[in-house]
C-alpha cells in the first residue's frame, strides 16, 4: 500500500487548505430517519470546483513544479472534475491545461474547465478514449500527462478523510470509485488516524470493472453503459489502485443507475444539497445495506455536486412523475 509519513500528510494538508478551507461533515436527521443509523456525510461538493478532486490537483501539480521546473503545461482526460482540479490548480502554478473530455461530455462541467482556463477537446465516445488520445497529444504537443490515478493524487485527496475521521469515527464508510483514488486515499487516511472503520467501495451497475477485478484478484476490462454516474465511468482499473483497493477494502458494491437516482432525490430531499450521479452512489449503497447498518454510524461521501441542470430536473421529476 503507498504510505505517506505524517509530516507528508501535515504538508498536503497545509498546500490545500491554502486554496481551500476545511470542508464539513454534518449528520443530518432526515437521512438518519431513512437508514434507521446515524449518517455522517463529508461534503466534498463544497470545495471551490463542486468535487475532491481538487484536493489531488492541487498536490499534484505543486509536486510537478518541483520535479519538472522546466514544465509549461499538462495535459489529461476526463469526465469533469478531474480536469476542473487541473485546471484550477494549474492557473495557481502559471501552468497551460489542455483536458481531453468524450464527446456528449457534461456541458456545465465542459463550461467550468473552459473558465477555468482549460483548452477542452473533445476526442472518442468514452473515457478510455479521451486518454488515450491525450497520451498522443502529450508526446506530439511535449505537455506533462497527468495519470487518473497517481500516489500524490491520493496524498491530496487523502487530505479531505484525515479531516473526516478527526471529528468522526464511523462503523463504516462508503466510496464510490472511479479510477480510485477517492478509496484509497480513504484507506491511506485511516492507517494516518487510527480509526478502525470499515471502508466499502461503490461503483456503477453499469460499469462493473472494479467490482469485477476485486472479485478476481486481477485487472478486468468491462464496458460502461452508466447514463448517471459519469464519475465512475471506468472501464480498465489501474493496477495498483487495485491492489490497495483489494487489500484495504472490505467489499465493493454495485448500485443501478435507478438506485444513484434515487439517492440523488434523497440527499437533495434531506439536505438540500446537489448530488451528481457519482456525488450521490455512496449514500445509494447506503440505502441498499440499510438493514446490515441499521443502529451503527455510516459515514458517506458526498464527493461532487457537478450534475447538469437538465439532468438533475429529469431525476427530479421522475419522483414527482413516480
Amino acid at each position: 500500500m503507498t504510505l505517506f509519513r505524517r509530516e507528508e500528510i501535515e504538508a498536503a494538508h497545509r498546500l490545500v487548505h491554502q486554496a481551500m478551507p476545511a470542508t464539513p461533515q454534518y449528520a443530518w436527521p432526515l437521512l438518519a430517519r431513512r437508514l434507521g443509523a446515524q449518517v455522517w456525510v463529508k461534503h466534498e461538493n463544497h470545495t471551490p470546483v463542486g468535487a475532491f478532486k481538487l484536493r489531488g490537483g492541487l498536490v499534484y501539480l505543486d509536486g510537478l513544479r518541483r520535479r519538472e521546473p522546466r514544465c509549461t503545461g499538462v495535459i489529461s482526460a476526463t469526465r469533469g472534475n478531474h480536469g476542473q482540479s487541473m485546471g484550477f490548480a494549474a492557473r495557481r502554478h502559471g501552468l497551460s491545461a489542455t483536458i481531453v473530455v468524450p464527446h456528449g461530455n457534461s456541458l456545465e462541467k465542459n463550461a467550468a474547465m473552459r473558465e477555468l482556463g482549460v483548452e477542452l477537446l473533445e476526442h472518442g465516445d468514452e473515457f478510455q478514449a479521451a486518454r488515450e488520445h491525450a497520451q498522443a497529444l502529450a508526446a506530439e504537443r511535449g505537455l506533462h500527462m497527468v495519470p487518473s490515478f497517481h500516489a500524490d493524487l491520493v496524498l491530496g485527496v487523502c487530505t479531505g478523510w484525515v479531516e473526516f475521521f478527526s471529528a468522526v469515527q464511523p462503523d463504516v464508510l462508503f466510496v464510490p470509485v472511479g479510477m480510485g483514488s477517492g478509496l484509497c486515499a480513504a484507506a491511506v487516511a485511516r492507517r494516518h488516524t487510527g480509526v478502525h472503520t470499515r471502508l466499502i467501495g461503490v461503483v456503477s451497475s453499469h460499469a462493473l470493472a472494479y467490482r469485477l477485478s476485486f472479485e478476481q484478484g486481477r485487472a478486468v476490462e468491462a464496458p460502461v453503459t452508466t447514463q448517471l454516474a459519469d464519475g465512475m465511468a471506468c472501464r480498465s482499473p489501474d493496477p495498483q489502485a487495485l491492489e490497495i483497493i483489494r487489500a484495504e477494502a472490505e467489499d465493493i458494491v454495485c448500485v443501478s443507475d435507478a438506485e444513484v437516482a434515487e439517492a440523488m432525490r434523497a440527499l437533495f430531499a434531506d439536505t438540500h444539497n446537489v448530488a451528481e450521479g457519482a456525488g450521490a452512489a455512496a449514500f445509494a449503497a447506503a440505502m441498499q445495506q440499510r438493514e446490515r447498518w441499521r443502529g451503527k454510524t455510516v459515514g458517506v461521501a458526498l464527493t461532487g455536486g457537478n450534475v447538469d441542470s437538465g439532468a438533475f430536473a429529469q431525476v427530479l421529476a421522475c419522483a414527482a412523475g413516480a
